[in-house]
């Protein structure tokens, strides 16, 4: 597959529209029901801080998912992202109020590549911290 864009028209430093993401404890269980992650880090306050934590915790992959949202609405098609990864560099907290979470989410086209593909590199922020890192996607263009 391939991105709705064309690769001629996009010039590395060029910024995606960038997005905010909501995450409140009630994504939480739904992502856990759907992805089968029912870990209590995810929903247990009291679990959570036993082991460390200073909350319940947003799960990474749903964490990656959303970020990478970005990316594949800008590109008009998932199927053009043949590349993603990340580090987790810091857990999103999902306070128990009405308010949760925000995951706030920017990127911009890093580098041109070969066979109209494009590195887009991500930067996913949480309560004024990073909470991905080194996170790219390799996108095909048409």
């Amino acid at each position: 597959m391939t991105a709705k864009i064309a690769f001629d028209e996009v010039e590395v430093g060029t910024e995606l529209p960038a997005r905010s993401f909501p995450v409140t404890r009630a994504t939480l269980v739904r992502y856990a029901g759907a992805s089968g992650d029912f870990n209590p880090i995810h929903w247990n306050e009291k679990f959570a801080k036993e082991v460390g934590l200073p909350d319940v915790i947003a799960h990474g992959m749903f964490t990656m998912a959303e970020a990478i949202r970005v990316v594949t609405d800008w590109a008009g098609d998932p199927g053009a992202v043949v590349e993603y990864g990340v580090r987790f560099t810091k857990p999103v907290v999902v306070p128990n109020d009405e308010t949760g979470a925000l995951i706030e989410v920017s990127a911009k086209v890093a580098a041109k590549l070969d066979d109209n593909r494009v590195r887009v590199d991500l930067t996913a922020m949480s309560a004024g911290q990073k909470v991905l890192g080194m996170s790219r996607a390799v996108v095909r263009l048409a």
